[in-house]
């Protein structure tokens, strides 16, 4: 991996922009469709960092936490300069508390709506939520299958937030490029305001196979419609439901299967991350 890099700014080798850390004696909210078993500490996901060669990453709150991020933030605390963190918020949160996260190194708010009913975003309660997100310049992570994505794209962008869409925009990799949801989600992504996660290859719904295939044909048609300067680049460690069969390195050979070119790989891995994450582009 840092071959690929070797241009790269001497601070940064690479960014991963979705990991997720906790503890199996966190206390987990009564919603969640997993519970996790074991634990991934902050010390165990930076060794992930420093094995693959990576220097910075991204964590996102994991759903079954619901919104208790404290095992998030303190983490953030413990390495500010090479962490980030994607939180899952109520919409009621008051503006001193997003003020707070803001300081720690949050930069984004994710909605994992895998499983649950479809949002209103035109109630009043969204629009004031969304005009604090605006005013931080903070990010909007969206999870859900791909054929309910431009309706809720369509909802989002008016607000003017910079949106980023989970995993491909988990399509069922067996459909192909063809499927609902899919080229409607591409036309918006040309709008400017979209970001794409290449990410959870492995979370697509088809044979590992099919799942590497419909990225490889994916990836430069999202060149193509979003720019390389919106796609980012993610490990999903330590890929929850998965873990049996998914590992830190496994993710890694699939990135460098999919063909990208040297410059493409740092724009996934250093250039797009760096903006829409908020790193400096020297580390202090």
């Amino acid at each position: 991996m840092s071959d690929l890099l070797s241009a790269s700014p001497a601070s940064i080798l690479g960014i991963d922009g979705h990991a997720h850390v906790f503890s199996r004696e966190l206390d987990l909210t009564s919603a969640r469709r997993y519970s996790p078993d074991y634990d991934a500490t902050l010390a165990m996901y930076q060794h992930q960092l420093h094995q693959h060669g990576l220097s910075h990453g991204v964590l996102v709150q994991p759903s079954f936490l619901g919104t208790d991020n404290r095992y998030l933030l303190d983490a953030l605390q413990q390495a500010p300069d090479q962490l980030r963190g994607v939180v899952v918020v109520e919409r009621d949160i008051s503006r001193a508390a997003l003020e707070e996260m803001n300081r720690l190194g949050v930069v984004g708010v994710r909605l994992n709506l895998m499983g649950r009913a479809l949002p209103d975003f035109s109630e009043p309660q969204w629009q004031v939520f969304f005009g604090h997100i605006a005013a931080f310049d903070w990010h909007v992570e969206v999870h859900r299958q791909v054929a309910d994505m431009p309706m809720l794209l369509a909802g989002l962008m008016p607000f003017g937030i910079k949106i980023v869409i989970d995993h491909f925009g988990r399509p069922d990799a067996r459909l192909g490029l063809d499927q609902p949801g899919f080229q409607q989600m591409l036309e918006l992504g040309r709008s400017g305001q979209l970001w794409m996660k290449v990410s959870g290859i492995y979370r697509l719904e088809g044979r590992a196979q099919e799942n590497l295939d419909f990225a490889r044909v994916a990836l430069p048609v999202l060149v193509d419609t979003f720019g390389q300067q919106r796609l980012v680049w993610g490990s999903d460690w330590p890929h929850t439901q998965h873990e049996n069969a998914v590992s830190y390195g496994s993710v890694i050979e699939q990135l460098q299967t999919l063909g990208c070119t040297a410059q493409l790989m740092r724009s996934l891995l250093i250039e797009a991350p760096r903006v829409l994450f908020d790193f400096p582009l020297i580390a202090t």
